[in-house]
């Protein structure tokens, strides 16, 4: 039975004739083949959202339903694949259609007539069940990609190949309770469910980023969730940019949902010519990105956060640490408000339709560490991480509230800070991290048994300055002892020296936890004996006038491979003020 338009109001159409169809089953529309999705059923008819320009749609014409829910491919090829919000791949569109995205294209989603590799890690009369490996593929230099057992079938190998195959051709026979199954290496899976898993565990190891403010502060841990908000212009989408370089996690999955075209661009620039810290490889060889740029149709938006999560779930399954980057979800949420607003439904805060919580949460719900579905015991999990972008810098707005409801990391952007020059603009006042004391354990056996101590340190010092600032403002700095005068001059190291972070910087970019530590101990130290030899009736001049505090403030510049000037300089901090502290005075 074919549907027919009756009704056109921008991306979305509502056709008649459409009583067998089922919610978010795929259709096409109109003989210009264009794709769309149902999001609501009354009686026979069908409100259809669709992800390409409706214009010159009109009334009487045909809708056709695929009877399957919107669907991403899943097998080799994905690695450094670019593709659009409901997985069209844009380079392939390029080459066939030219750099506009044609109406109506039909291409598949992955290539299907490349040949990769298979080599299996299984024999006939093995048994298998759901989410076993039984091959694998080398997609790339970095990734080798786990050929798995379809969710849904178990049985016993009967035939299995070595060799050079597409995605489509079979690969191995399970011979199973209803009969032989044939399994190719092409998954395909329903965006809007997610993969099923044994069982959630709790987050215990932190997703090392190489961002100072956020690994010793605001730690994250892997299987997180978290939000960066912030008003235009303070830095989200480099701090997105930041992680997906460094963050520690095998397969990242970068998604522009709704953004500029020109911020796009640089991401697809820049991604193909980074090199991955750990290979030494080209980034993109770990990296999956999906343009929906702020100029694409409105509804593909809404589906491309789905896209990602759906691919990055097919990761985790292999055993993979996964990041996905949500840039941003302020945007998403925006789709979702003009679709609400179209099917007339009753609009909630600020326009935005009432179940824009539920949804948001179960996109975030979808990240964990988990045990993956096998027979076998192996685990894996997906980091979110989602920028939110509150006009006006308002965080009371309705997005990031229902996103601070969820989350457990927030780091808060500040306008005053990017205004300031200070970037990454993190707020270490409005910012936290509910992971960061099931993590002290973690850095405390792993990196030093005192890096906990630092943080607290770091973080007491900063909360002081901001009251001692109050202070100043009245009636200035003169006014104030030398053991706060002291403490307002640790601040100031910890803010520029420490926290403040250069991005296009190629030492300063990253920092290891090593390194962190390192320069996070110099200042410590340096503020501990200098409380010290005020004590002693040192001068205040002379402590913060020593040579030596220059060279904290340049730590940050040394190389991961000679962290260890960090102990000389150390060192020098011990003998300079130990000096000063036992009256023996110092040439400044």
């Amino acid at each position: 039975m074919q549907g027919k338009i009756i009704k056109v109001s921008g991306p979305l159409i509502v056709a008649e004739n459409m009583a067998d169809s089922k919610m978010f089953d795929v259709v096409r529309v109109s003989d210009k083949k264009l794709i769309g999705e149902i999001i609501e059923l009354r009686g026979d008819k069908a409100s259809i959202q669709v992800y390409e320009e409706t214009s010159g749609l009109g009334p009487g014409e045909v809708v056709e339903s695929t009877y399957a829910p919107l669907s991403v491919e899943l097998a080799p090829g994905l690695i450094e694949g670019i593709f659009d919000g409901i997985q069209r791949p844009l380079l392939k569109v390029y080459e066939k259609y030219g750099d506009r995205i044609t109406r109506g294209i039909q291409i598949n989603n992955l290539d299907h007539e490349k040949l990769w590799d298979f080599v299996p890690t299984v024999k006939e009369g093995d048994s298998v069940s759901s989410g076993d490996i039984i091959g694998e593929v080398q997609e790339t230099s970095i990734v080798s990609h786990k050929i798995m057992v379809p969710i849904g079938i178990k049985g016993k190998i009967k035939s299995i190949k070595r060799g050079n195959f597409n995605i489509t051709q079979t690969i191995a026979v399970i011979t199973t309770d209803d009969g032989d199954k044939g399994i190719c290496m092409l998954q395909k899976w329903p965006v809007r469910k997610g993969r099923p898993y044994k069982s959630k565990m709790n987050p215990s190891m932190p997703m090392v980023t190489g961002q100072r403010v956020i690994d010793t502060l605001f730690p994250i841990a892997k299987g997180g969730v978290a939000a960066v908000p912030g008003p235009f212009g303070s830095g989200k989408t480099v701090v997105q940019h930041q992680l997906a370089k460094w963050a520690d996690a095998d397969i990242i999955v970068y998604i522009g949902c709704g953004e500029r075209g020109n911020e796009m661009t640089d991401v697809l620039n820049e991604f193909p010519s980074l090199k991955d810290p750990k290979s030494s490889e080209p980034l993109m060889k770990r990296t999956v990105l999906i343009a929906n740029t702020s100029d694409m149709p409105v509804a593909a938006r809404e589906a491309s956060i789905y896209t990602g999560i759906t691919i990055a779930e097919y990761f985790r399954d292999m055993g993979y640490n996964v990041a996905i980057m949500a840039d941003s979800t302020s945007r998403w949420a925006e789709a979702l408000r003009e679709m609400s607003g179209r099917l007339e439904e009753m609009p909630g805060e600020e326009g935005y339709p009432a179940y824009l919580s539920s949804r948001l949460a179960e996109f975030y719900e979808r990240a964990g560490i988990v045990n993956v579905l096998c027979s076998g015991d192996r685990q894996g999990s997906v980091s979110a991480i989602g920028a939110v972008s509150p006009q006006g810098g308002d965080l009371s707005e309705p997005v990031s509230q229902a996103t601070l409801r969820i989350v457990k990391v927030f780091w808060g952007l500040s306008a005053s800070l990017a205004y300031k020059r200070h970037f990454p603009a993190i707020d270490w006042i409005i910012s936290y991290s509910l992971y960061a004391e099931k993590l002290n354990d973690w850095y405390n056996d792993n990196i030093a048994a005192d890096f906990v101590k630092l943080r607290k340190f770091a973080m007491s010092v900063l909360q002081e300055e901001a009251e001692l600032e109050e202070i100043v403002r009245l009636v200035g700095a003169d006014a104030l002892s030398y053991k706060d005068r002291l403490t307002m001059e640790t601040a100031k190291s910890i803010r520029e020296d420490y926290l403040h972070q250069n991005a296009f910087h190629e030492v300063d970019t990253y920092s290891s936890l090593k390194k962190q530590y390192g320069m996070l101990k110099l200042i410590y130290d340096f503020h501990r004996l200098g409380n010290d030899a005020l004590e002693k009736d040192a001068e205040f001049s002379d402590i913060i006038n020593l040579p030596v505090k220059e060279k904290i403030g340049r730590a940050k510049y040394i190389p991961e491979e000679k962290i260890s000037e960090l102990e000389n300089i150390d060192k020098e901090i011990n003998d300079v003020l130990k000096a000063m502290i036992n009256g023996g005075g110092v040439n400044v």
